[in-house]
């Protein structure tokens, strides 16, 4: 019996960079799991466009589009929903947050950043005027305040506030040492890849930023791990056989 085809839906971007960061996780997917046939797809600034690739997929072939994105927002909720409706057969897996191998993830940028046991942290996403997405993110927050010491705030770079700038202003306000100066602030990027909103990060007056997530081969862990989900989900949902005729 053949595997669901793998749909990789990432957002998009025009850095050269997080286009190769992403096109390696759809790689160590494939290298991953032998025999599924994997494919990439974006929602945002280039090709191929997610509407497209599923239109495309074989004729009777299940599939299941995976997002590799952060949390539930926009583009889960509308743009892959939307897609996965237009064909049969075919599934919508969770995002790959909020997870606590992601909150391992970030502690570890942290400490390549250099952070401090004294230092504060912006936990910057890229936001959402979701709700869900900022509850998701809330909850990593909560993940990774349980393996730094130290004091951890969300910031949004969209469409959520505070906004990145704004959370580091506010961690200056509030966390001074004994003499009154201001307390280090470091960015953790919660982001996959090189782009934009990273690169936004740099201008929002902290003392460092760490990496984005990629690379690391957990995020292609976790994405199987949504697409077995999704099947499994399904398989549950299915109708017992009928009992054979006495």
């Amino acid at each position: 019996m053949s595997q669901d085809i793998l749909v990789a839906c990432a957002h998009g971007t025009s850095n050269a960079g997080g286009r190769a960061a992403i096109l390696a996780v759809v790689e160590e997917i494939r290298a991953a799991r032998p025999g599924l046939t994997v494919v990439d797809a974006y929602v945002d600034v280039h090709g191929p466009e997610l509407p497209e690739v599923v239109a495309g997929l074989p004729a009777g072939a299940g599939a299941v589009v995976v997002p590799l994105l952060l949390s539930v927002g926009y583009h889960v909720k509308v743009d892959i929903a939307r897609a996965v409706a237009s064909r049969p057969g075919t599934l919508a897996a969770g995002p790959l947050g909020p997870d606590e191998r992601l909150a391992d993830l970030l502690a570890e940028r942290l400490a390549e950043a250099g952070l401090r046991a004294d230092d504060a942290v912006v936990l910057a996403a890229a936001g959402s005027s979701n709700p869900q997405a900022a509850a998701d993110v809330e909850r990593l927050a909560d993940m990774l305040r349980h393996r730094v010491p130290n004091r951890v705030l969300p910031g949004y770079g969209a469409s959520a506030s505070p906004s990145v700038p704004e959370a580091v202003a506010e961690l200056r306000a509030e966390e001074t040492d004994g003499a009154g100066d201001a307390a280090r602030v470091v960015i953790a990027s919660y982001l996959l890849a090189p782009g934009f909103f990273h690169d936004q990060l740099a201008k929002a007056g902290a003392d460092a930023v760490a990496a984005p997530l990629l690379p690391a081969p957990v995020i292609a862990r976790i994405a199987l791990d949504r697409y077995d989900a999704a099947l499994a989900a399904r398989a549950a949902q299915a109708p017992a056989p009928a009992a054979p005729a006495e």
